[in-house]
C-alpha cells in the first residue's frame, strides 16, 4: 500500500505557537506549530462548524480552542478536553522533510471517515 503525501509549506512560514488552515484534497486541516513539532487536525469544530485554526493554541498542553465556545481538542488525538464538544475531530499524520511540511493524505481521508 503506498503512502500519498502532500507538501503544504515551508515550516519557517508557519508562526510559532499558532495554527494556520490549509485545504488538502477538499477537506480543511489545521496545521499547528508548537516549537519544532507541526501537527494537523481537522479545522472544524465538531461542536459548532467553525474554523478551529482561528481559536487559541496552548501549546504547553497540546491543545487548539475554538473560539466560539471554548471547547479545547488535543493537538494528538482530536479528542475534546473540554465541553460543549463531546465529538472528536480528525487527525493526520504530519512530518518536516528538507523544511517542508507534509501531511498523509490517506490517513486523513481514513481519520474523515471514522
Amino acid at each position: 500500500m503506498s503512502v500519498i503525501t502532500r507538501r503544504l509549506c515551508p515550516f519557517d512560514e508557519l508562526a510559532p505557537n499558532g495554527a494556520t488552515r490549509f485545504d488538502v484534497d477538499g477537506i480543511p486541516v489545521a496545521v499547528v506549530r508548537c516549537g519544532d513539532q507541526v501537527y494537523a487536525i481537522g479545522d472544524t469544530c465538531s461542536h459548532a462548524d467553525v474554523s478551529l485554526s482561528e481559536g487559541e493554541v496552548w501549546c504547553d498542553a497540546k491543545e487548539i480552542e475554538c473560539w466560539k465556545h471554548g471547547s479545547a481538542f488535543s493537538l494528538e488525538t482530536g479528542e475534546p478536553n473540554t465541553l460543549p464538544a463531546t465529538q472528536a475531530v480528525p487527525v493526520y499524520v504530519t512530518r518536516v522533510v528538507d523544511g517542508y511540511v507534509e501531511i498523509d493524505v490517506d490517513a486523513a481521508l481514513k481519520a474523515v471517515a471514522r
